[in-house]
């Protein structure tokens, strides 16, 4: 099974164990959303729980959050997450925080899915990695498979999460990894990352399309240089599991973080300072940020944009020479 499929076997089954489940977007019906993750779902479960909406990310958005609200559990889809900017609003205000400014009367229990990220030769407007502007709002989940059995798992917890979750899914990856995935019912914990391998001289930190990479460039640190690499995959940004991090580094001593995100302020920031200002003292080395450049995505040069091979090498090779 692939992520796409994965993905949809979440919803349908949501959607049979739960009533108040419903999907929205737009396209998401007769087309089965741009990349087909909501196809055949209007067939079974028909127009009122399969609903399209016109072209209006904020409208989705802003009609998603009503029906959390007043009882049902809503899937927004976007279809890519680079136009989701027109629902800010929305998401900032009104579901990241109606929880607070009602002091707990109402929650919003609303799943606002799309595709993100790069490397399909989208261009500037459907290739952005814009988690980093939801990890800094607060009363948000951030969250991004790297498999089709997370994806899967991940999806069910964030549909019965009581508080509003953003679910990144990165595109180039939706058809090209495929997987056994489970028919029973699964969750897999929000806040909870994943121990992809274990090593013992430097811990790489990364999530969605990166975990591959990662994976890649371990094995060829393995083969050319005899180190040895743990990988962690966060699953969840925000909350982020600092325990697995925190234990890794206790083994290892040497930290890397690789995200497609831009490097300033990207999530890899955080999670920098957070190690630095608590942990320095398990550090053998700077902590090495292997990101996109600081600059909008350019379609020419997406290869170059974006962490590679050679940028991990060459980040792990000075943090184990330091």
């Amino acid at each position: 099974m692939n992520m796409v499929q994965a993905l949809n076997t979440a919803l349908r089954e949501e959607m049979r164990r739960d009533k108040s489940v419903v999907v929205l977007g737009e396209d998401v019906g007769r087309r089965g959303g741009v990349f087909l993750v909501t196809e055949g779902l209007i067939d079974e479960f028909g127009e009122e729980r399969v609903i399209d909406t016109p072209l209006t990310e904020m409208g989705i958005v802003a009609f998603a959050i009503g029906m959390a609200m007043y009882g049902l559990r809503p899937v927004a889809e976007i279809q890519f997450i680079d136009f989701i900017y027109e629902a800010f609003d929305q998401i900032v205000n009104n579901a990241a925080w109606y929880r607070f400014r009602s002091g707990g009367m109402y929650n919003v229990p609303l799943v606002i899915r799309g595709p993100c990220c790069g490397g399909i030769r989208g261009g500037m407007h459907h290739s952005q990695s814009n988690e980093p502007y939801f990890i800094h709002t607060p009363g948000l989940y951030v969250v991004m498979p790297s498999t089709p059995y997370d994806a899967k798992g991940l999806l069910k917890s964030s549909i019965r999460s009581d508080d509003a979750v953003i679910f990144l899914e990165p595109k180039s990856i939706y058809r090209t990894i495929r997987e056994e995935v489970p028919d029973n019912d699964y969750t897999i914990p929000l806040g909870q990352a994943r121990l992809v391998q274990e090593g013992s001289d430097v811990t790489l930190v990364t999530w969605g399309a990166m975990v591959h990479l990662a994976k890649e460039a371990a094995e060829l640190l393995r083969e050319k240089r005899g180190w040895s690499i743990e990988i962690i995959d966060l699953r969840t940004l925000q909350p982020w599991d600092k325990d697995m991090v925190v234990k890794s580094l206790e083994k290892t001593g040497r930290l890397v973080i690789v995200h497609e995100a831009r490097k300033i302020l990207g999530p890899g920031a955080e999670i920098a300072a957070y190690i630095s200002e608590n942990y320095i003292d398990l550090l053998r080395g700077p902590v090495k940020r292997v990101a996109s450049y600081d600059t909008p995505y350019p379609l020419a040069h997406e290869k170059l944009y974006l962490p590679n091979l050679a940028k991990i090498y060459r980040a792990v090779t000075e943090v184990m020479q330091w």
